[in-house]
C-alpha cells in the first residue's frame, strides 16, 4: 500500500496489524481519485473509518487543504499518526479518535467538500453515518459523499434521508457509491436537523 500521486508519491504506508482492516487497493484508490481529481485540491476532506489513513493521506498528498481522520481504534489511530508523520502531512491533518457518529459532530467547518467512508461490511454503519450527516450544516449541496461498500449493499433509504444517488462505480468485489444532498423543487437543499446531531 502506497501513496499514488502528489507530494508524498510512492511513499509506502503501514496498515494496522492483527485487525480486520480492509485497505482500499492501489488500483481502486487511483480510480477513485481520478474521479475526484478536480475536487480534491484546496478541499476539506473527511476520511471516516480511516483504518490506515490511506485515503485521507492520498487527498492531502494531492493538495487537500485539510483532512479529518475519524478512527475509533487506538491501534489504528497510532498507525495513522505514524503514516502522517512519515509522509510529512501531519500539519494539515486532524485525527479524531472517536466513534464515527460522535466525531462528525466535532467538525467545525462551514463546508466540507468530500466525505469518504469505508465502514465494515454488513453492519449497516453507513446508514447510521448518513443519518447523522443529514443534520450537519457543513454538508452542502456541493459536498460529495463516497461510500465504499460490498456489491450486495443497497441504499434504498437515501431519499428518506434527504440524499440522492449521484453515481456508482463497481469493481470486482466492491463498489463506490457517490451521494449528494437532494435538491428540493424550490432549489434549496433538502435539510433536516438530525435527532442525533443535537446530542453530539
Amino acid at each position: 500500500m502506497r501513496v499514488i500521486a502528489g507530494t508524498a508519491r510512492s511513499l509506502p504506508l503501514r496498515a494496522p496489524e492483527g485487525m480486520d482492516v480492509r485497505p482500499t487497493t492501489d488500483r481502486i484508490k487511483e480510480t477513485l481519485f481520478n474521479i475526484l481529481q478536480n475536487q480534491v485540491p484546496g478541499s476539506i476532506f473527511v476520511d471516516v473509518f480511516s483504518g490506515s489513513g490511506g485515503i485521507g493521506i492520498e487527498a492531502l498528498s494531492r493538495g487537500a487543504r485539510k483532512a479529518y481522520f475519524i478512527e475509533h481504534s487506538a491501534k489504528a489511530a497510532a498507525v495513522i499518526e505514524g503514516n502522517l508523520a512519515f509522509t510529512k502531512l501531519a500539519d494539515r491533518a486532524v485525527l479524531l479518535r472517536q466513534d464515527a457518529c460522535a466525531a462528525l459532530g466535532s467538525i467545525r467547518e462551514e463546508a466540507v467538500d468530500v466525505i469518504f467512508l469505508d465502514p465494515p461490511y454488513g453492519q449497516e454503519l453507513e446508514r447510521g453515518v448518513l443519518s447523522v450527516l443529514r443534520g450537519m450544516r457543513y454538508v452542502t449541496e456541493e459536498t460529495r459523499i463516497i461510500v465504499e461498500a460490498s456489491l450486495e449493499t443497497g441504499f434504498p433509504y437515501l431519499e428518506e434521508l434527504g440524499f440522492r444517488l449521484e453515481r456508482e462505480k463497481r469493481y470486482k468485489t466492491n463498489k463506490h457509491v457517490f451521494i449528494k444532498r437532494a435538491v428540493r423543487a424550490d432549489g434549496d437543499v433538502a435539510y433536516e436537523e438530525s435527532s442525533l446531531s443535537g446530542k453530539l
